[in-house]
């Protein structure tokens, strides 16, 4: 099945997966470009995002599988059709055939922005490097069955806390994403709840890349 690599950015982040989906959807028809549907009593287009977004998060590296019917069309030419159809904020960046199973993804890294109104209190960043090299961080997680502890630390392969600016400390950090899978807001959500006088007056996300278990890099 082909599959196309995006970025979700600007306002466009505000789009929830759902209607992310039917936008797609919608760009793909109007670009011409005719879906296969699912079988079965509701058939429906044939496409799906590898890693659901949380609305407000921006990324570089989304991915989306689809398949079409009809007469053969060129991947860039499917690039720039749906570009062409698509709103601003979300573009792709590639088309290709032949990508990687999505069992084998694992791995995300991502960047953590936490925004300090009256400028960041000194010491936070040695603070927030001690509370991350803990043994176990225990964060409540929503889930379809209630509220569950999660511990972040054994999801977290690497982090990188550093001051970028008198008013922003920015976490990188590589993350588990699928079994098991950790929100990188989470990170923002433990010293929220750990380390009160820390808690941002904003926090933002971003996906920076994905990868196999190896760090590779996943498409």
């Amino acid at each position: 099945m082909p599959r196309l690599l995006f970025e979700k950015k600007g306002s466009a982040v505000w789009i929830s997966h759902l209607d992310l989906m039917r936008l797609f959807q919608r760009a793909f028809k109007r670009a011409g470009l005719l879906l296969t549907h699912t079988q079965g009593f509701n058939p429906r287009p044939s496409v799906s995002i590898a890693l659901p977004l949380s609305v407000g998060v921006e990324s570089s590296c989304e991915l989306l599988d689809f398949d079409l019917c009809g007469d053969p069309v060129s991947d860039a030419e499917i690039r720039d059709r749906l570009n062409d159809a698509l709103v601003d904020g979300v573009r792709v960046l590639e088309v290709y055939d032949n990508g990687r199973k999505l069992r084998d993804l694992s791995l995300l890294r991502c960047a953590v922005s936490l925004e300090y109104d009256a400028g960041v209190l000194e010491g936070a960043v040695e603070r927030l490097k001690g509370f991350f090299a803990a043994d176990s961080i225990v964060v409540p997680k929503r889930t379809k069955n209630g509220v569950q502890d999660q511990d972040i630390i054994p999801m977290i392969r690497q982090i990188m806390i550093t001051l970028k600016d008198e008013n922003t400390i920015q976490i990188e950090a590589l993350v588990c994403c699928q079994n098991p899978t950790l929100n990188p807001m989470q990170i923002s959500a433990a010293i929220d709840l750990h380390l009160p006088d820390l808690k941002a007056d904003f926090a933002s996300c971003r996906r920076i890349e994905i990868y196999d278990s190896q760090e590779m890099i996943f498409r």
